[in-house]
């Protein structure tokens, strides 16, 4: 039996498992995010482009709008995208980012989630530590970035003004 997930809607075969603490979605989504997470960590090549992986999949499982962390989780995570895809931040700097974003991460503001995305963790996940693994991820974050288009103007601004 197939089952949608309630972040990104992928609809993927219903497996029993584990689940992010406040991140919605399908115990079989969260299986697909971790076998990329698995083979980046494996693969020094790899994480060069991990943060993709974890903004991309934190953007596209947004949770509870009335729940603080999930606000800022998406917030945050689609903010450290626009610095990678938009203003083109060094993959070697975006942790630092995201660490001066989070210091300001109480002033970010709830968004209304796309209706749906165009690429998710299930698309990706077959191609997981192949050759192909950094393209799919890149093309996965430039989705989820595309895919939140309605709201770029406002994280554009405030990523702008956290990221000194």
């Amino acid at each position: 039996m197939d089952e949608v997930c309630p972040g990104c809607g992928a609809c993927l075969p219903a497996i029993d498992g584990p689940v992010h603490k406040y991140m919605a979605s399908s115990a079989a989504c969260f299986a697909a995010f971790n076998e990329i997470l698995a083979a980046e960590y494996s693969s020094a090549l790899l994480m060069r482009d991990h943060s993709l992986t974890v903004d991309a999949y934190a953007a596209q499982h947004p949770g509870d709008p009335s729940d603080r962390r999930c606000v800022q989780s998406v917030g945050l995570h689609l903010a450290r995208l626009y610095m990678a895809l938009e203003r083109n931040a060094r993959p070697q700097d975006l942790n630092a980012i995201m660490l001066r974003f989070g210091k300001s991460k109480t002033s970010l503001r709830a968004l209304t989630a796309p209706p749906k995305f165009q690429i998710t963790a299930s698309y990706v996940a077959p191609f997981a530590g192949t050759p192909h693994h950094l393209s799919k991820t890149r093309d996965w974050a430039m989705a989820t970035w595309q895919d939140w288009s309605d709201h770029h103007n406002y994280i554009a601004r405030w990523a702008d003004a956290h990221a000194a």
